[in-house]
C-alpha cells in the first residue's frame, strides 16, 4: 500500500487517481506507467540523469514538477555493470559476429589454398 503525495490517503500501487483528493498518480491514465513528482520547490530536472547528460527533449525542461522518464542521477551513479573478463569479452564478441568470423575464415582458407598450390 502507497500513500497519496498531496493528502496521504492510503491507495493501492495500481491507482490512476487519488480518490480523495483527485490527484493524477499514473501517466495517460495508464496503471504501468508511473508519474513522477517533485518534492518541495526545486523542479526534477535539477536531479534527473536525462538533464545532466543533455539529452532530454521534455518541453517542460528545465523547470518540469512531473515527468514520466525521469532518472535519478544518484541512483544511476549506484548502478553499475559486471565488468568482464578479456576472454568472456572475446567469446561475447565471437558469437555476435558469427557472420564476420565464418568470412574471415573462408578468406584465411582461400588464402591458405593459394600459398600451398
Amino acid at each position: 500500500m502507497l500513500s497519496c503525495p498531496r493528502c496521504q490517503a492510503t491507495i493501492e500501487p495500481t491507482t490512476i487517481q487519488c480518490p480523495r483528493c483527485r490527484l493524477t498518480l499514473k501517466a495517460h491514465g495508464h496503471p504501468g506507467i508511473p508519474l513522477h513528482r517533485t518534492e518541495g520547490d526545486e523542479p526534477l530536472c535539477a536531479t534527473c540523469l536525462y538533464d545532466a547528460d543533455d539529452s532530454c527533449n521534455f518541453p517542460q525542461r528545465p523547470h518540469a514538477e512531473t515527468c514520466t522518464l525521469y532518472r535519478s542521477v544518484n541512483a544511476a551513479a549506484e548502478l553499475t555493470l559486471p565488468t568482464l573478463s578479456p576472454g568472456r569479452r572475446v567469446s561475447f564478441w565471437l558469437r555476435n559476429h558469427r557472420g564476420l568470423v565464418g568470412l574471415a575464415g573462408l578468406l584465411l582458407f582461400s588464402l591458405l589454398l593459394v600459398l600451398v598450390r
